[in-house]
């Protein structure tokens, strides 16, 4: 039984009580699907993963628990109308205000944009207990049981404690005199640095747009010529991007969060899991395939250098001051221009005997911060999906949208 405090990084993420903090998966079908098949599919689903069968309980604000429950109840099934091809964007952009804290319900929601043989399945969830692998496993797994209801799913157990993925060092003297200097330097940090005044108060939106095959392919190809990867090739084009239409304001710096499951082999993919260490990479002088080629070293060298257990273990010494953490990132517009999460090519089948997956889209979510800019780019039979986020008191639209098309422009003109 789960009954434990969320990690430093999932408290984060949580932010507090009243503050939404979802993320939105959806899937695009093709076929006929039933209401029973998804309620079977959710409940197997719901058995396997425990935190899903849990409750965040917040009595104590400053410290709030994951509380497995015996009796809980079902994954909920909402059943929508489907009218036109951008309802699923719509109802993305709603899910974004929903507050997980009904008591005794799971901290996920399905919803069914219902057509005359096209669906839309949205998975939503709390971003404090889940990142972009684990949402798009719960996807895998839901099409899977969808097209076969007999195929079974194998529960593991959840871990109740960080130190489940520390060395017994981590609990000598030595180690505690350690995180006492740190929480003693991460003090004297945020005592120094005051909380601004600003903080978004404007609305959250999301550009989405997709490229087509011959595009990808030239784009793949291109990185694979010139010994780049598509992720720094795409972080050196929203950088060069940002810069073009903010000028001197642009920072030229991104943050790109990295699958702890790279580090910790102990979290499968198919575990839910919330923290994901971030890279921050820096746009340098030169053209992009020499900003690529840079990023791409810069982001080989820091990950080669990156102990996230110590990650791990140094986060759960900042307990004390996360409130003080959460207010600096709600009031400051940092020192970054975007961050940028590339999922890569989803590792969800496209080829199912009982309906047709036509697409995914990459998930959404609207940070609370003021630096609320937020790039998700996944590839699914062999298209590349873009959703870019932020907030219009930071980024309006019509500059996130100037953003977007030198981006494409610049993905096109390197090809």
């Amino acid at each position: 039984m789960i009954n434990r405090k969320l990690l430093m990084v999932e408290r984060i993420m949580y932010v507090d009580s009243t503050t939404p903090l979802n993320a939105v998966f959806t899937a695009k079908i093709k076929g006929e699907l039933s209401e029973a098949q998804i309620n079977t599919a959710l409940a197997k689903i719901q058995e396997k993963h425990a935190l899903l069968r849990a409750t965040i309980d917040n009595s104590n604000e400053k410290q709030p628990l994951f509380v497995e429950q015996k009796n809980i109840d079902a994954i909920p099934l909402r059943i929508i109308e489907r009218k036109t091809d951008k309802d699923w964007f719509i109802e993305s952009e709603k899910e974004w205000s929903r507050l997980f804290v009904e008591k005794n319900k799971p901290l996920a929601q399905l919803i069914w944009l219902k057509g005359d043989g096209i669906s839309e399945i949205l998975w939503v969830m709390p971003h404090c207990i889940c990142d972009g692998t684990t949402i798009a496993n719960l996807m895998r797994e839901f099409l899977c049981l969808l097209d076969d209801p007999s195929l079974l799913l194998e529960p593991y157990m959840p871990y109740q404690s960080i130190h489940e993925f520390l060395p017994a060092a981590y609990s000598n003297k030595n180690k505690k005199l350690k995180a006492e200097l740190y929480l003693g330097l991460a003090r004297l940090f945020f005592l120094v640095k005051r909380c601004g005044k600003k903080k978004a108060s404007g609305d959250n939106y999301a550009l989405h747009w997709k490229l087509d095959l011959q595009t990808t392919k030239q784009i793949t190809e291109k990185c694979k010529t010139n010994g780049i990867s598509v992720h720094t090739f795409i972080c050196a084009v929203f950088m060069q991007a940002f810069q073009h239409i903010q000028g001197k304001s642009a920072k030229g710096k991104v943050i790109s969060p990295v699958d702890i499951r790279h580090f910790i082999p102990e979290i499968k993919e198919d575990h839910i899991f919330a923290f994901a260490p971030t890279i921050e990479l820096t746009l340098k002088s030169g053209s992009l395939l020499e900003n690529a080629k840079r990023i791409k070293q810069d982001l080989l060298h820091k990950i080669n250098k990156m102990n996230v257990r110590e990650l791990l273990w140094v986060g759960e010494q900042m307990h004390p001051i996360v409130q003080k953490m959460i207010a600096i990132l709600r009031s400051s517009p940092g020192g970054h221009d975007i961050t940028l999460s590339n999922m890569g090519r989803l590792n969800i089948p496209d080829n199912f005997k009982n309906f047709e997956l036509e697409t995914l889209y990459s998930p959404t979510v609207a940070f609370p911060w003021l630096n609320s800019n937020t790039l998700v780019v996944s590839t699914f039979r062999n298209q590349m999906d873009f959703i870019l986020m932020s907030n219009t008191d930071f980024l309006t639209k019509d500059q996130a949208s100037a953003i977007k098309d030198k981006a494409t422009q610049l993905l096109n003109v390197s090809l």
